[in-house]
């Protein structure tokens, strides 16, 4: 089977588990929002991170679907909230939760997400102390989820962002997930404290090459594979990695923060930023990244779930969307 098609054969377990621990319930206009994206589709990278560790280190699929689940409404919670706070019209190729349910209810689904993910990783049946450890994980990423969030809105505000500020931004909004998937999936499949923290580093590592290539994929991908608009980081005006490479060899771009473009103005900054080298300076870097993050499955003993997580680190920077 391929990665993809073992990624979804553990889908189908999140995907079950979630009808039975999120169920549409009174008021149901509430979790309907709150189901939206999450029915949506999406890639499951991060519950099948966490599943994957579990096996990894002798557990079962089972045992640790409430965590997984958790971790997967944890991730839709902050995609609600970043549409709302970006303006974001499209997620998945759908229009955006508030552009349904206005902000006001996507607010209200998405805080919904977030204390149901809580309640549910309760749900899991292991050592106390292992589950109050995981409780303790998801809640300090959640914090600082919202950290980086602060950070990438203030970086909209300024006009200089630095390539270790960026870094620091993209460890806390998206690797520090990734993170959190791993070390939990360790934590309640009985790994050691050693195995634990090596494995939440394997996820910091992969999530902040996974968010690099995501800037680079913004810039190249087409809109109907990508599910949004092509450069809409450039019109936002957000200081990606490549935004600030290409900013400090001198180059301009006349979209940049502009809000909106023509076809011919994003494919002309994209030629700029190409040419001028910024766009292979962030992909190179995002390998580099994911390569630091498989050598720390070095811990675990050779075994098929290993070997799908380093294919999981891969496709971080193969992927098309």
């Amino acid at each position: 089977m391929t990665l993809i098609d073992e990624i979804k054969k553990r889908s189908v377990h999140v995907d079950d588990a979630i009808n039975e621990l999120l169920p549409v319930a009174p008021p149901e206009e509430l979790y309907k929002a709150s189901r939206y994206l999450v029915d949506a589709g999406g890639k499951r990278l991060r519950p099948a991170v966490l599943i994957l560790a579990a096996e990894a280190v002798g557990s079962d699929l089972k045992s640790v679907l409430p965590a997984a689940v958790a971790v997967e409404l944890v991730h839709n919670f902050t995609l609600i909230h970043d549409d709302i706070m970006d303006r974001d019209d499209i997620r998945r190729g759908r229009p955006a939760v508030h552009k349904i349910w206005g902000e006001a209810g996507a607010i209200l689904a998405g805080d919904t997400l977030y204390s149901k993910a809580f309640e549910i990783l309760s749900k899991v049946e292991n050592e106390p102390v292992r589950i109050l450890k995981c409780m303790d994980i998801l809640s300090k990423t959640c914090t600082e989820i919202c950290e980086g969030q602060w950070l990438d809105m203030d970086f909209e505000r300024r006009e200089k962002v630095s390539k270790a500020e960026y870094i620091e931004m993209v460890e806390k909004k998206t690797s520090v997930l990734y993170a959190a998937a791993a070390k939990i999936g360790a934590l309640l499949g009985g790994a050691s404290d050693e195995v634990a923290e090596a494995l939440s580093e394997y996820g910091r590592l992969i999530g902040i090459g996974f968010q690099m290539y995501d800037d680079v994929l913004d810039m190249v991908a087409p809109e109907e594979v990508l599910g949004k608009v092509r450069g809409s980081d450039l019109m936002e005006g957000k200081h990606t990695l490549i935004i600030i490479d290409a900013f400090e060899k001198g180059v301009k771009l006349d979209i940049f923060g502009k809000g909106e473009a023509t076809q011919e103005e994003t494919d002309e900054a994209v030629r700029i930023l190409t040419e001028c080298g910024s766009i292979d300076y962030v992909k190179n870097l995002a390998i580099s990244y994911i390569n630091e993050g498989k050598a720390k499955l070095d811990v675990l003993q050779d075994c098929p779930e290993k070997d799908l997580l380093l294919q999981i680190a891969d496709y971080m920077i193969t992927r098309k969307y």
